[in-house]
């Protein structure tokens, strides 16, 4: 047997044994031990983790004799055997295994009390394992309950070389070396030990350490590949927690299949339609469709890579490849200039140095000859000319001169001046618009300055004020005047009825009054003119509507027209103090100027009221409804705007007091704004709020004009010092755009109420037109594009064209100059 044992050990895989006292020592006695001895150990070692019944299990436990063997002792295999035996006597089931190592088990233990016996031994079993197993799992501090041992962690140990101490301990106390003596002190030692001890040197605390017989078991399992518990079952019975056969509720097993699972794709048929397509067209071909191409344009990069087509080998970008490729940059060297005739072989006879001239050259320095050191020479062939005895040494100068001179590259802007002007539309895009002088509308008489222009709401009508103080009617189709008054008459009987005292023949010298400012009701129901001339202005009765016109201004007349005592201001207000209403109706012999309608169907005509203020007015403007008005009285100071109700003949002051002297002013189209401009800002005020709103810098001297775009969001302005400012409300307080295009002032701006048209009338007899397209895209900003430029009217005592406005429904504009002329111009 112990010769067996020996060849087994012989075959066993070299292992490095366990330092121990009787390492060296041991002989073949030592080595050999019973067959009994070594059942008993297999069965210790083989107890209660790996009782299973499998020939694996038992072929792995025949592999505990390679690790029993080495270096173990008689008294370790004693203790084997007795812990083998304790373990058997514990099992209530006693294992056999017969020739084939199969376990049976005896039928006398299959008694009940057994049966509770094997339970209750099994539990026990089962608690010693788990104490083992956490006994083994345990820390090295769990292991020093004293805390007297080195606590430094992963420091290394040769850090305390030079110190008498290796480290502390949980007390802060100094872990003290201790000295481990010669080879000679430690064979004593070894020799001193009892047999079957095993010690190792625990070097981080400095001492001895007696290994346990359950550590001495861990690590001769661990040294033979094996686990290192002896109680961890590899191979536990597999436990079937989910069953693997499907199982089928009967939810929804009768449903029908639904239709569309029946019916084609209308995606995939508008996928294969969209491919069709493209291969009809040619974008794709079979070999894409087929997967060879994922992209056709790999495709034509390939069949280009494939052509063979020439190519230029020099395409004049090199320079541009140099400055983007990395590094530093590429800075090309000046180009020499290209020789001249003198550096012929056969130069013409003027460009060859007589004798006195390489005399003269002799005596300058090589930079101040003509050309250097070389001298024109005439030879009579080019295979006579010989080698220039100088080029080697200019060469290299050149190359000392890039190389040594600094040089800097300097960028020019190659930039086409025409692409820095934005790209405008063409005129004849931008149509319709007025071109054309068609009609010229005249009196008959001595023509004089065309003040103001006002056409009516329908387009049919056209009324002028003149310097002479009359208000002419014109008929827009034929030119014919259809009526005239004269207001300036009208205000000098008002006034000569007031002052008494004055004579018929102090009335022939006072000069007529121009009128300054007129505007026909925006309302197409409100037949009627608003006037302006000296202090007054004047309601107007055309007579131009139909029946239920005649009506309806009648009865807004009617309140103006029966007015007693001023008009229906509060004797309290400030505007009690700043204007008078006064109906003309009384007026006996004003009532024969023109009373015969124009329109067939009758109603009022002629001068109706009329509107006292204190200074003289420049501006009136209607709202768009049609019922109140705004005048505007310069030097009136705090009642320079007023305005007026002319349903009820009522007026109101707004301001008490006014910011600079107020030359015009206007309502805004939608909101209750009211504009009123000065000299150099226009402010916007909140009628009902009473505030003011936002104020517009205009940057210009003085401020001739007004006018806001029918979308209420846009405003222009035009000014005496040849300024067009047109201002955006929903940027910014700053002009958007100002345009210079006239040569002396501004007398007139405006917009077309229907067409993105914008016009402006100048003392130098011109008038611009404008394409104005307003978007209703917050994101864009408005389209300006000047489209024609209408001349018509002479200029009389630096005085041009002072008035302009559009036709109400059609691409046609009015004009009117201090020559007394008024032009229409139409889109032919």
């Amino acid at each position: 047997m112990a010769r067996k044992k020996k060849t087994q050990q012989e075959e066993a895989p070299e292992v490095e044994p366990i330092a121990s006292s009787d390492s060296d020592s041991s002989n073949e006695e030592d080595e050999e031990y019973d067959s009994e001895e070594e059942d008993g150990a297999n069965d210790a070692n083989n107890g209660d983790g790996e009782d299973h019944g499998d020939e694996s299990v038992q072929d792995s436990f025949d592999g505990s004799e390679d690790f029993e063997s080495q270096g173990s002792s008689d008294d370790d295999e004693d203790r084997l055997d007795r812990q083998a035996e304790s373990e058997t006597t514990t099992t209530t089931t006693i294992t056999k295994r017969d020739g084939k190592g199969k376990a049976k088990t005896d039928k006398a233990n299959d008694s009940p009390q057994n049966k509770e016996g094997a339970a209750a031994a099994g539990e026990a079993t089962a608690k010693e394992v788990s104490s083992l197993m956490h006994t083994d799992d345990l820390s090295s501090d769990d292991e020093d309950p004293t805390g007297t041992n080195n606590r430094i962690g992963r420091i290394p140990l040769h850090w305390y070389d030079d110190y008498e101490h290796i480290g502390y301990d949980a007390h802060g106390q100094k872990v003290i070396k201790s000295s481990q003596g010669d080879n000679l002190d430690r064979a004593l030692e070894e020799a001193d030990r009892e047999q079957g001890k095993f010690v190792v040197y625990d070097a981080l605390n400095a001492k001895n350490v007696e290994l346990t017989e359950r550590q001495i078991t861990l690590l001769r399992r661990m040294q033979s590949g094996a686990f290192a518990h002896p109680e961890h079952d590899a191979n536990p019975d597999y436990i079937d927690y989910y069953s693997g056969i499907p199982e089928i509720s009967g939810l929804n097993s009768n449903r029908y299949e639904k239709k569309s699972r029946f019916q084609p794709s209308a995606y995939e048929k508008l996928q294969v339609r969209r491919l069709l397509h493209r291969l009809k067209c040619g974008s794709i071909n079979m070999d894409f469709l087929e997967g060879k191409v994922r992209d056709m344009n790999d495709l034509v990069k390939r069949k280009e890579e494939d052509s063979d087509k020439p190519f230029l080998l020099w395409k004049g970008d090199e320079e541009d490849e140099l400055a983007l490729r990395k590094g530093p940059q590429h800075i090309a060297p000046p180009k020499q200039p290209p020789p001249g005739h003198a550096y012929s072989y056969n130069p013409p006879e003027e460009y060859l140095p007589s004798q006195e001239e390489l005399e003269e050259w002799a005596k300058l320095d090589p930079e101040d000859r003509p050309y250097g050191n070389f001298i024109p020479q005439k030879y009579d062939n080019l295979r006579s000319v010989g080698a220039y005895q100088d080029a080697v040494k200019e060469r290299f100068e050149r190359c000392l001169d890039l190389y040594l001179c600094p040089r800097v590259m300097k960028r020019r802007l190659n930039i086409d001046p025409e692409s820095l002007v934005p790209r405008l539309p063409r005129a004849s895009d931008l149509r319709p618009f007025p071109t054309t002088k068609c009609i010229e509308y005249r009196d008959g008489e001595e023509s004089s300055v065309v003040r103001c222009l006002s056409v009516s709401p329908d387009g049919q009508f056209l009324v002028s004020g003149g310097e002479d103080g009359v208000l002419r009617l014109w008929e827009v189709q034929t030119g014919r005047l259809v009526r005239k008054w004269d207001l300036a008459e009208v205000v000098e009987k008002m006034a000569a009825k007031e002052d008494d005292g004055e004579s018929e023949e102090a009335d022939t010298v006072k000069l007529k009054k121009p009128i300054t400012s007129i505007e026909w009701n925006p309302n197409r129901s409100h037949h009627c003119v608003l006037a302006g001339i000296g202090k007054c202005a004047l309601i107007i009765a055309t007579g131009t509507g139909s029946i239920d016109d005649a009506e309806v201004t009648d009865a807004l007349l009617s309140e103006a027209s029966s007015i007693k005592s001023g008009g229906n201001i509060a004797p309290e207000s400030r505007a009690a103090k700043a204007v008078k209403w006064v109906s003309l109706k009384k007026l006996n012999k004003l009532a024969s100027t023109s009373s015969i309608a124009i329109s067939a169907y009758g109603g009022t005509i002629g001068p109706v009221v009329i509107l006292q203020t204190n200074r003289d007015v420049s501006s009136v403007r209607w709202h768009r409804k049609g019922d109140y008005f705004v005048t505007v009285s310069p030097k009136a100071g705090a009642a320079a705007v007023l305005i007026h109700q002319l349903s009820k003949a009522a007026s109101q002051q707004p301001f008490g007091k006014t910011k600079g002297e107020v030359q015009l002013a206007c309502f805004h189209p939608v909101k209750p704004f009211l504009f009123v401009a000065s000299k150099e800002h226009v402010r916007v005020y909140h009628l009902v709020k009473q505030v003011m709103v936002k104020r517009l810098m205009s940057g210009c001297r003085h401020i001739s004009s007004l006018d806001v775009h029918v979308s209420g969001d846009h405003v222009v302005v035009g000014s005496l010092d040849r300024r067009l400012v047109w201002f955006d409300l929903d940027l910014a307080s700053t002009p958007y755009k100002t345009l210079k295009y006239h040569e002396r002032a501004l007398r007139s701006v405006g917009f077309h109420p229907r067409y993105p048209l914008m016009a402006s009338a100048s003392d130098d007899g011109s008038i611009h037109v404008f394409h104005s397209m307003v978007y209703s895209d917050l994101m864009r900003n408005p389209l300006i594009v000047p489209v024609k430029v209408l001349r018509g009217h002479s200029v009389v005592n630096s005085l041009g064209a002072l008035a302009m406005v559009f036709h109400p429904t059609q691409p046609w504009l009015f004009s009117a100059g201090a020559d007394g002329k008024i032009h229409l111009f139409q889109d032919l």
